[in-house]
């Protein structure tokens, strides 16, 4: 392009088409590209703020007033210098473009079902589902479908990039399929714009932004139980050098650790999987606060939620 004149026409679509339908009117080579709503970092590049090396403390600062910002806005630029109603509203038509994408993409015959459904997890966002609960819920307001439907539905809401299911970490195919899976959403503006609100808390949506900075790195996440039953939030396994063993990110996620038994309990759960998994760092993403905490196994790195999203996506 720098060298020729030339022009280039970039097409895109929501849902993947399937290969039949790709290769023959195509020449040459197809490249499938994952984009994100834009990154914290992206959203600070677009304000001219710098993010990287050293930052001073007016540095930080100006960083956690943009970050209240991007909690508020969210990823979607068309969102961007909106009024707050104008904002739910840009999102609301966003989610209806999508389902209704989806809907005629799959020849879907029970829209309001995969609505309804739809609905539901964004109203659950970061919590635990099952097939089953999923299915006896939508009959339960009248729709006659098989559970194989659901599951249908769940990947085309993946496949468009919209809604995202975990399995628990394990390489036990019988753990994986009894245990439920967790739903989260492209982006944490989106949720509140359409969301109930009755169900989705602060550190819901935290988990939520959380995830997905860890997806725009790997689709490789989960979630873990220890073997007291302790739960830690996101597990990531992260491509380090090639050819070698992914490593094992655990994340814990919590607004506040204010409370003595909250920080008590959300680091005997995250040393516990340390010790399991063989992992000497483990991480807890608070709304503001940082220290480090020595534990058995290792360290644990309390770190400010916008800091986590900054070392997420360095420099390149």
């Amino acid at each position: 392009m720098r060298n020729e004149k030339c022009e280039i026409t970039v097409a895109g679509s929501l849902l993947p088409s399937p290969e039949e339908e790709t290769a023959s009117p195509l020449t040459g080579r197809i490249v499938s590209w994952e984009i994100f709503p834009l990154s914290f970092r992206e959203s600070l590049d677009g304000k001219e703020i710098e993010s990287n090396g050293p930052l001073s403390t007016k540095q930080q600062l100006t960083i956690q007033k943009a970050f209240e910002n991007y909690w508020q806005v969210g990823g979607f630029p068309g969102a961007n210098g909106l009024d707050q109603q104008q904002r739910i509203e840009t999102y609301q038509t966003n989610w209806n473009a999508i389902l209704a994408s989806i809907i005629g993409h799959h020849n879907i015959y029970h829209p309001r079902a995969v609505i309804n459904l739809a609905h539901w997890l964004v109203d659950n966002t970061s919590s635990y589902y099952s097939v089953s609960h999923l299915t006896d819920y939508l009959k339960s307001l009248g729709h006659r479908l098989r559970k194989s439907s659901v599951v249908d539905w769940l990947v085309g809401f993946e496949d468009a990039g919209l809604l995202f299911s975990v399995n628990i970490f394990s390489n036990s195919p019988t753990r994986i399929s009894v245990n439920p899976r967790k739903v989260y959403c492209i982006d944490h503006a989106l949720v509140t714009s359409i969301s109930s609100g009755i169900l989705t808390k602060r550190d819901s949506l935290l988990e939520n932004l959380v995830f997905t900075a860890l997806r725009r790195v790997t689709p490789e996440i989960f979630f873990h139980k220890t073997k007291t039953g302790r739960e830690v939030d996101l597990v990531a396994r992260l491509l380090t050098v090639p050819g070698q063993e992914r490593a094992v990110m655990l994340v814990q996620v919590c607004a506040s650790l204010a409370d003595p038994r909250v920080k008590h309990s959300e680091v005997r759960s995250l040393s516990e999987a340390m010790v399991e998994q063989a992992v000497a760092e483990g991480t807890i993403v608070t709304w503001r606060t940082g220290e480090t905490i020595p534990v058995g196994f290792g360290t644990i790195q309390v770190v400010p939620v916008w800091q986590f999203l900054l070392e997420m996506e360095p420099r390149t």
